[in-house]
Order: structure tokens, then sequence, then C-alpha cells
């Protein structure tokens, strides 16, 4: 009697790992900035195309500093690659939130590395991945590394809040 009360337990408490989606492997047909990417997943005839966001990092805009030279770090590494995709959630612009791998190695961690993208404080993904992403860039950050090179790098969210700021503040302008 007490096993069959304990099977619910159990199952339940499963349930978030088998929610997570299976890896897929997928064609990168496009790379938008250092933390966002085209997939082309499925087979001929029933092909779908996914925009894809690496989970845990956020890199510099496309009008940022160092915002092109980010988008060619991720492209040199995946464009055109076959790359496994582990979906993690969805964003509120649609996007799949994804981990992935192109040539068996990690994106996210690669871009953190070579000082191309920002561990992503607000994502929890960063966290569970046991503070690895954090040491890596640290790491790029003390040997100057991409952005790193920068003496004070404007992270992306703040370039963004700028920007909304910059746009509102003019917005008024002319007006009253």
């Amino acid at each position: 009697m007490r096993f069959r009360s304990f099977l619910p337990c159990v199952f339940f408490s499963l349930l978030p790992l088998l929610a997570q989606a299976a890896p897929r492997t997928c064609l990168v047909v496009g790379v938008t900035d250092g933390d966002t990417l085209t997939a082309r997943c499925g087979h001929i005839g029933s092909y779908e195309q996914v925009k894809v966001r690496i989970a845990a990092i956020d890199a510099p805009e496309k009008k940022q500093p160092y915002g092109q030279r980010s988008r060619q770090a991720l492209s040199r590494l995946c464009h055109a690659e076959k790359a496994v995709i582990t979906e993690r959630d969805t964003d509120r612009y649609g996007r799949t939130v994804a981990d992935v791998s192109c040539n068996g190695e990690d994106a996210g961690s690669r871009m953190v590395s070579e000082g191309w993208a920002w561990v992503y404080d607000y994502n929890k993904i960063a966290t569970k991945r046991g503070g690895g992403l954090f040491k890596l860039q640290d790491s790029a950050r003390s040997r100057h590394l991409g952005l790193w090179a920068d003496a004070k790098p404007v992270a992306p969210w703040d370039w963004r809040k700028q920007q909304r700021e910059s746009r509102e503040s003019h917005w008024g302008e002319g007006f009253f």
C-alpha cells in the first residue's frame, strides 16, 4: 500500500526533467548577433526554421560597440554547421531559448570565454550550470579578451535601457 502512494510522488518529481525537450540536430543558416541564430531543423520536405537565443548569455547588440565582432565570432563557430540545440524555454519574442553546441563545443561557453558575451545574470540557467560561465567571464575579463579590452564595456541590458530612454526623451521634444 505504501508503494502505491510513493509512485505518484516520484512521477511528479520527475516531470520537470521529462518536460525538457530532447536535443535536436539542426543546420545553422544564419547568425543575427552574438547570442542569436537561425537554424533549419527537420527533414527534407518538412523543414522548420527556428530562431534560437543562446541560453545564459547576452551579447552586444549589432549597433553597440563590439556587436559586429561578437556576431562574427558566433558565425565562425556555428554558421553553416550542424548544431545540437537543447531547448530550455521560449522568450517574450517567441524565440527558442536553448543550449547550443556547434562542432562539439558549447556556443555560450565559447562566446563568454572569448569575451564576446556576458553571462546573463538574470537567467537561472547560468546559475544551474555550476557557475562555470561566471568563471569563464572572469577569466576573459582578467585577460582583456574581446569586449573586455574596453576599459568600461557597457552590458547589453544597460545599452538597451539607454537606447529606450534616449528614444523616450526625444519623443517628448517639440510637443510642448
